[in-house]
């Protein structure tokens, strides 16, 4: 079912502090900001030969990053995404299985462009995952 790492995404209090870091310290290379109001983030990608960083900023009073940037002020990891050819195949298999998908269980577009949808972190070892439909 999963395919390869498509990112490991940072929750960050200061994304242009973060951006800066990433580009200015670390020499990578940093895509433009998306807006993302229907998952409450800014986000940019850090572009890596094998995969990409994400770095989340809150977007919104009511963005989850908000809430997990209180229990970690300084940021941290907050989701591994991995691919998957069928998202619905997937998730109704994970479903069978007894994993939680949250939000209403249906796939919404992501920062890609491309369907997402995100597993209970309590069912995966306090990890939160985000699958993308390639």
């Amino acid at each position: 079912m999963l395919g390869r790492i498509n990112h490991v995404a940072l929750a960050v209090p200061d994304l242009s502090a973060a951006e800066s870091a990433y580009r200015d310290t670390l020499g990578a290379r940093v895509s433009a900001r998306q807006l993302l109001p229907e998952h409450g983030v800014t986000v940019v990608f850090v572009e890596l030969p094998n995969s990409k960083v994400e770095l989340l900023e809150p977007l919104g009073e009511n963005s989850p990053i908000a809430a997990f940037l209180e229990k970690n002020p300084a940021g941290g990891m907050h989701h591994i995404c991995y691919e998957v050819e069928d998202i619905l195949t997937a998730r109704d298999q994970l479903k069978q299985s007894g994993a939680r998908v949250l939000g209403d269980g249906d796939p919404k577009i992501g920062a890609h462009g491309k369907l997402v949808l995100f597993l209970h972190p309590k069912d995966f070892f306090g990890t939160l995952i985000e699958l993308e439909q390639v």
